[in-house]
């Protein structure tokens, strides 16, 4: 499991490394948004706690998008067999950046939820996710590196199951698990696409249900745990084709006091196809490694198609 571990650490950073060799062909987002107006579908679609404030800002710029996705089945005497269902998502982005000389400052919440109907099997989640993220960032004098400071706040709205087994499980629920996140550190912002971050971390894990302790790495009946350590970040995101961007992360957490084989990693991938100002498309795939919930990779692989409305 050591060397798996540690291979699995190894090609994800690679992957992403990779991908900072295309520098001579960045194109700035600035431009991009100007020529595509797709901000809002950029926005609503964004997997990754990445947060740049534009060069040209100064003072507030605030964007708000709502989106809705949806997918439906029905079968009528189908010789091929299937199930009935009706499936939505809801999403709201809120973003709020700052900039006044060498400071900025930016918020980015991220709320999603959504359900699916199975003919004959009731109702299940089928997204989920409560994100608040802050960063402050104070520029040297070669804007490329800067100093950054991140606060952020991770949870759900809604109970999960594993639904594998006969009687599905619990597996999490609102503030079971929850993680706030502090991190201190050095950015390096060689081109407007690609940004490596790396800095000292704190990390709270907050179990609300002590009958879900155990499941994220906490003693029996304990609600709350605290974790030192360091955090790597690499983020990647560039228009690779006409109306298609693409955004890519990977994002790690060492505990100073476990094994370097307990880093978290996150590797998020998302490709957003823009059809029209208010239609689009989006693949994701996710990969996450976390040793307290359990030794194996999780994986995520979501296809959606929906509208987004800019509210603001």
């Amino acid at each position: 499991m050591r060397t798996y571990s540690s291979t699995v650490l190894f090609l994800l950073g690679l992957m992403l490394l990779c991908s900072a060799s295309f520098a001579q062909e960045a194109i700035e987002i600035s431009e991009l948004l100007e020529e595509d107006k797709d901000i809002s579908v950029r926005d609503m679609s964004r997997i990754n706690s990445k947060v740049v404030v534009a060069d040209t800002l100064d003072g507030w710029r605030v964007d708000w998008v709502g989106g809705l996705n949806g997918a439906q089945a029905s079968y009528d005497n189908w010789s091929q067999g299937g199930v009935n269902t009706v499936s939505v998502t809801a999403s709201t982005v809120l973003n709020a950046k700052y900039r006044k000389n060498k400071f900025a400052y930016a918020l980015a919440t991220n709320l999603k939820y959504g359900k699916a109907k199975l003919e004959g099997e009731g109702t299940r989640k089928t997204d989920d996710r409560i994100a608040v993220n802050n960063k402050f960032s104070y520029l040297f004098s070669d804007d490329s590196w800067s100093f950054f400071g991140n606060i952020n706040f991770s949870t759900q709205f809604d109970q999960g199951f594993d639904y594998s087994t006969d009687s599905p499980t619990l597996l999490s629920k609102f503030f079971a698990p929850a993680y706030f996140t502090q991190i201190a550190g050095l950015a390096y912002n060689p081109t407007d696409y690609f940004t490596a971050e790396a800095g000292m971390a704190m990390k709270e894990t907050v179990v609300a249900d002590t009958a879900l302790s155990t499941r994220y790495g906490l003693e029996k009946g304990e609600k709350f745990r605290f974790e030192p350590g360091y955090s790597l970040a690499l983020n990647f995101e560039k228009k690779v084709f006409a109306n298609v961007r693409l955004i890519s992360t990977v994002e790690t957490f060492t505990n100073l006091q476990r094994h370097i084989d307990n880093t978290d990693v996150n590797f998020s991938n998302e490709l957003i196809g823009k059809i029209n100002d208010f239609m689009n498309m989006s693949l994701q795939f996710v990969m996450v490694y976390d040793s307290d919930f359990n030794r194996e990779v999780q994986i995520k692989q979501v296809l959606s198609a929906g509208i987004s409305y800019s509210i603001l």
